[in-house]
């Protein structure tokens, strides 16, 4: 008996980290997604909630904004995102911290002038009170 109850916790001690990791990363890909939405739908209430206040958002072209620069720009059609693609989404959970990176395609209409871009993106995320909250952000373009 003592033996069965032996493998049953060594089992669990294995198992367990990795069913945390997972809730972990199913957690951050449901984080990035509603940043992805809230970034296209420029609602206030939802960029404030995904962005952590200490936010370092750095662009493609190098400007880097706080999280009050960042939502304003975005709810002021400053940089308004039409529609976002994200593909080829890596995520790294360690403890409290997530690295994503992913390449983002998307159709803009910034100050009223239509464009796209085609960039490479790392997001910094960070788990706080529970919720996991965009800590820092940057951008590169991709290179043709």
């Amino acid at each position: 008996m003592k033996k069965l109850l032996f493998l049953i916790f060594l089992s669990m001690t294995t198992i367990t980290p990795s069913i945390a990791k997972d809730k972990a990363v199913k957690q951050v890909t449901q984080a990035v997604e509603a940043l992805r939405m809230a970034m296209i739908s420029g609602n206030r209430a939802d960029l404030e909630h995904i962005a952590a206040e200490s936010l370092s958002y750095g662009h493609s072209g190098g400007k880097v904004e706080t999280k009050a620069e960042f939502v304003e720009s975005i709810t002021s059609g400053k940089s308004d995102f039409v529609n976002i693609e994200l593909t080829n989404q890596t995520i790294s959970v360690t403890g409290k911290t997530a690295v994503i990176r992913h390449d983002l395609t998307a159709e803009t209409n910034d100050g009223g002038k239509p464009g796209t871009v085609n960039l490479h993106i790392l997001l910094v995320m960070k788990k706080q009170k529970g919720e996991w909250k965009l800590l820092a952000r940057q951008a590169v373009k991709k290179v043709k």
